[in-house]
């Protein structure tokens, strides 16, 4: 039912195609003895991902992205009960035709964090980032050994600097305007990004789009998802997204957050080159979306996003 798909624009072109991708989705569902649920499908994310009757999700993975597949299977049957937020719990994982994976896992209860943010008290937005914080570091506490055979890069330092050559072209590529782009290279090179002493395991996208809340139980969090892009490398990595999506720039925020994770903030700069070097970094999408800085160059910048106010 499914053709074989293998780049990221043949992708975009059966995500889209909801007469294709339903009668997949129902026959898959079939096969795992789910036959007659009803499906639903998110509108949301790069993947087909479905809604399967009340308590499970059925998301499809292109064989290109095999790997990405993988890892997540094997991500949430390691980390199920294992966070204090919870994760989703794997059900089934496998092949299903033309190249094409799936994975079956659990649905978390509660909204979308991010939906719902504007409705959520400010003690609470407080809690919620101060208890995502412990999260986090519970995760940064594990042992990343079990997983490194399917979550990467196996050299850090070389990641980097595959990432570093292609930085210019990667945020020319969002509409980055010219006088932001040349200054790239010359911070990046200003700013040393050791080899992590401890590599740990990384969410990579932690923000509130990840997150779900129960707005009827005191906003308690009720859940963690997306682990496809988890890596292992230097912590503060994750603190990208921290600082961008779900903090959103909010100094006290940040400062919350870094109190709860347990450590003193991280230099605002090391942050910087970091979201310059970010696989999935857009400077000019967050430029139109967060506080603007006081002057147009990358060191204001990094201070206005990941400043916390001393």
């Amino acid at each position: 039912m499914l053709p074989s798909v293998d780049t990221n624009d043949e992708l975009e072109e059966v995500v889209g195609d909801e007469a294709l991708l339903r009668p997949a989705a129902q026959d898959l569902c079939a096969q795992l003895g789910l036959a007659g649920a009803r499906i639903v499908r998110f509108p949301e994310g790069s993947l087909p991902v479905y809604a399967v009757g009340d308590s499970l999700v059925l998301k499809l993975y292109p064989g290109f992205e095999a790997s990405e597949a993988v890892r997540e299977a094997r991500l949430l049957s390691h980390l199920w009960g294992r966070l204090p937020i919870p994760t989703p719990r794997l059900q089934a994982a496998d092949q299903y035709k033309n190249g094409w994976r799936y994975v079956l896992m659990s649905r978390l209860p509660g909204e979308d964090l991010n939906e719902a943010w504007p409705r959520v008290p400010r003690a609470d937005q407080e809690r919620i980032v101060a208890e995502t914080a412990e999260c986090l570091a519970a995760l940064h506490a594990l042992d990343p050994g079990p997983v490194s055979t399917v979550v990467g890069p196996p050299d850090w330092s070389r990641f980097l600097a595959g990432q570093r050559a292609s930085a210019v072209e990667q945020h020319a590529a969002g509409g980055l305007p010219e006088p932001w782009l040349e200054q790239i290279p010359d911070f990046l090179r200003s700013v040393p990004l050791p080899a992590p002493a401890r590599p740990v395991l990384l969410h990579t996208e932690l923000m509130r789009e990840h997150l779900t809340v129960d707005p009827h139980d005191g906003w308690r969090l009720t859940g963690l998802f997306d682990f496809e892009p988890a890596m292992i490398g230097a912590p503060a990595y994750d603190f990208v997204s921290v600082g961008l999506f779900l903090t959103a720039a909010d100094p006290t925020l940040l400062k919350v957050f870094y109190e709860a994770y347990g450590q003193p903030p991280f230099d605002p700069r090391e942050l910087m080159a970091y979201t310059l070097l970010h696989v999935y970094s857009d400077l000019n999408w967050y430029l139109r979306r967060l506080p603007a800085p006081p002057r147009n160059d990358l060191d204001a910048l990094a201070e206005t996003w990941f400043g916390t106010g001393g």
